[in-house]
């Protein structure tokens, strides 16, 4: 497999997981003020996979236009 196609199958899965803890962080808001306690904990999970998520989305950029 091409680096290329690495990358897209990373960020495949790097999106689900990142959309998985938006889904997390949205359910945890609508049942606000309960495990509020938890909300820094899945806002950071969240922020982490969006972040990879976007640096993955980089290098495949970059990669396509190298």
């Amino acid at each position: 497999m091409s680096d290329m196609d690495t990358l897209k199958t990373e960020i495949k899965k790097l999106s689900a997981k990142a959309m998985q803890a938006k889904m997390d962080l949205h359910d945890l808001s609508e049942e606000l003020p309960v495990n509020w306690a938890s909300i820094l904990e899945v806002a950071q999970r969240t922020y982490a996979a969006f972040a990879e998520l976007e640096a993955k989305r980089a290098s495949l950029k970059a990669l396509e236009s190298a």
